[in-house]
């Protein structure tokens, strides 16, 4: 990929004044749990339905996942300590990140591509220490984050594409999604009162921040063709909710995976699937894939 240093300028900021949560849609859950971990988490979706995450095993060590038609595969990159898979294209490439061995959780963060044959490419953003691919858009961008001697002040949104790579210059930012052509990104950052927010950012640097209704933390996580954005919210009791919003009409939709004391929604794909993990009663940490009752 060709580098640049350009920086994507925020020219408009535009505030939201009404929005709201639709009627509750109906969704079937699917527990994810990869063979033989403790914790499972399902963070990206393509149409076909593969689905990528990441696990811990008995032993605590971080392993990357496929799932694709009910068949889990394990992802590690060679040589590291920790792998994780977040994003994966419609082809079935892969993106993610890994931790050598030594470096420290959360500061030590590389990211590669996983190509549908089996190479893994390293990806890292040009002049930074630590990058956090999220995504593989269909254009072939990949959007996340860099971070260097922390995990919020030196942290950027980024996207790296054929046309090259571009950043945004707000503090503790990160891209996490976006449409397929990269026309309209989802994100997250914090506010200057140290608040968590919601994104969107489109083509022409309108920057648009947002918040579910009566949340005092939100982030998107991801979104499809249709701008529907997909992520997490928690409540003024303290609750962690998994939403999906309709980007055209501002409704919100609440995702709760019954039983569970926690939902967090991270990926979305073009028919409305939506993957991401809840804690169920026990204290378990499990992924699960929601699909709309039509």
């Amino acid at each position: 990929m060709r580098s640049s240093t350009a920086s994507t300028v925020v020219t408009a900021v535009l505030l939201l004044t009404q929005a709201g949560y639709a009627d509750p849609h109906p969704y079937t859950y699917l527990t994810i749990d990869f063979p033989g971990s403790v914790f499972t988490q399902a963070f990206g979706i393509n149409a076909a339905g593969e689905i990528v995450g990441f696990y811990r095993d008995g032993s605590g060590r971080q392993h990357g996942f496929l799932m694709r038609n009910g068949t889990y595969t394990s992802i590690d990159f060679p040589g590291a300590a920790a792998t994780d898979a977040r994003g994966i294209g419609p082809d079935g490439d892969i993106v993610g990140g890994y931790r050598n061995p030594g470096e420290i959780a959360g500061l030590g963060v590389h990211g590669y591509l996983l190509t549908r044959h089996g190479e893994f490419v390293r990806l890292d953003y040009p002049g930074h220490l630590n990058t956090i691919p999220q995504r593989l858009l269909a254009d072939g961008t990949v959007v996340g984050c860099y971070h260097d001697t922390d995990t919020m002040v030196t942290m950027r949104a980024m996207a790296m594409g054929r046309d090259g790579n571009r950043e945004l210059s707000i503090e503790a930012s990160m891209h996490n999604g976006g449409t397929p052509d990269g026309g309209v990104i989802a994100g997250l950052f914090t506010d200057m009162d140290g608040r968590g927010r919601g994104y969107l950012l489109d083509r022409d640097g309108n920057f648009i921040p947002f918040d579910a209704p009566g949340s005092t933390f939100t982030a998107a996580w991801d979104m499809n063709a249709r701008q529907e954005v997909v992520g997490v919210y928690r409540d003024t009791s303290g609750r962690f909710h998994g939403f999906v919003l309709d980007a055209h009409r501002w409704e919100f939709t609440t995702l709760d995976v019954p039983g569970a004391t926690a939902t967090r929604a991270f990926g979305i794909n073009n028919r409305g699937d939506v993957v991401g993990h809840f804690v169920d009663a026990s204290g378990r940490t499990r992924g699960f894939v929601a699909k709309l009752i039509r």
